[in-house]
């Protein structure tokens, strides 16, 4: 069986937490964290640094992704709060999102689980790497706009929601390939690459590079080739991926922070000429034909020939959109809805600006206004994508 859509390589157990300012205030104190501990840093060996981690991310309303070292310190976190089990991972979030229109895909998963089982879409193809059972949840904590923290002499608050995911999974440091895959991509329009940010070795992520180039060689050689930035274990690592699948990779897609990181500066998202800029030096560092960026207020892509990707960017957003504003449980019925929006007045004068002075190599469309403080942040990105690739593969119904 093979799917016109085809999304690997990664999926995983989330423990999506329930916000609790009042058990957050409680760990402040107990463990009388100051604020000058504030911080987003790298590896997390204790619940303690995890709990620094969250409100250094809290205090700049940013988001982001954290490695733990050890599952038992997001169970023991997790514990405190309550909290809803899913699905994680881009391939199977977007997968999940695109069958909401009716899409199915092919999919490569790395773990299996009692919650795989339960929450992997039925219709949807796969095959799994792993031949036991395993699970290594990853912990998702979401704060929402003007969310607030006061304990010893903290007293932060967000201007934005958004969204931490922490984690420590074998499974995905590992990342198991199954060639078998090859199987399901034979007649794909559109393959997605996702989840090799976790890889902690670079003579592991070398080997797993040389069996994807192996899958790739089954796909057609007109299918595109569509990869999803993330948090990279080691950043240094990207250029190990740029120069083995570069010529291969069409679209190379990222969220604002990722493109922050990517270019090492910060960039403002709101001025059309510095974003520009921005595009220009990302297109001199990988070697992909087109690059994708998706905020919160537009998304646009760059590139050779890049208007074609309109209609993929629109869909893109509306998915996401959706799932921001109806949650989990977004219908077909909501996200027309959404599509019918007027945009937010903000990107849509972003947009206007970047498309008429970007000529072919650019396209540009504003997400629709939608103004909600609480609204679910946590998997917007991956339901972006599902939204994308089936405009892609399916090009005429989004005509």
């Amino acid at each position: 069986m093979s799917e016109r859509i085809a999304l690997g390589f990664c999926n995983n157990v989330d423990y999506e937490i329930v916000w609790n300012a009042e058990v957050l205030e409680e760990l402040i104190a107990s463990y009388q964290i100051s604020a000058d501990e504030l911080g987003s840093q790298g590896e997390i060996n204790s619940e303690r640094e995890l709990l620094v981690s969250i409100l250094g991310f809290m205090a700049a309303s940013g988001g982001g992704e954290r490695f733990v070292a050890s599952s038992a310190i997001i169970e023991r976190f997790a514990a405190r709060f309550e909290k809803k089990v899913t699905l994680g991972g881009t391939s199977v979030r977007a997968a999940i999102a695109m069958g909401v229109l009716g899409y199915t895909a092919a999919l490569h998963l790395i773990t299996m689980n009692s919650h795989v089982r339960r929450l992997l879409p039925p219709d949807c193809p796969y095959v799994c790497s792993n031949p036991r059972d395993s699970a290594y949840p990853h912990l998702i904590v979401q704060f929402g706009a003007d969310a607030r923290l006061r304990a010893g002499d903290i007293d932060i608050r967000a201007s934005q929601p958004n969204r931490l995911i922490y984690h420590c999974n074998a499974a995905r440091i590992s990342m198991n390939l199954n060639e078998d895959f090859a199987d399901l991509v034979a007649e794909a329009r559109v393959l997605l690459i996702s989840g090799f940010n976790a890889v902690q070795s670079k003579p592991v992520l070398a080997d797993r590079l040389v069996k994807l180039k192996r899958i790739l060689e089954r796909l057609p050689s007109d299918a595109a080739v569509f990869m999803e930035d993330g948090a990279y274990y080691d950043p240094s690592y990207r250029q190990l991926i740029f120069r083995e699948l570069g010529p291969r990779i069409d679209i190379y897609s990222m969220n604002e922070d990722e493109l922050q990181v990517h270019l090492d500066r910060a960039v403002d998202l709101h001025d059309a000429q510095k974003v520009t800029c921005a595009l220009s030096d990302l297109s001199r560092r990988m070697p992909a034909a087109g690059i994708v960026v998706h905020t919160r207020r537009w998304a646009l892509a760059y590139g050779d020939d890049a208007k074609r990707y309109a209609a993929a960017l629109k869909a893109g957003v509306t998915m996401a959109t959706a799932r921001f504003r109806y949650g989990d449980d977004f219908t077909e019925a909501n996200y027309r809805e959404i599509g019918a929006r007027a945009p937010n007045a903000e990107g849509a004068r972003f947009a206007d600006t970047m498309n008429a002075a970007g000529g072919h190599s650019m396209v540009c469309v504003p997400v629709a206004a939608v103004e909600q403080g609480n609204g679910t942040t946590i998997g917007l990105g991956d339901a972006f994508v599902g939204g994308f690739l089936p405009a892609l593969a399916f090009d005429s119904d989004f005509a």
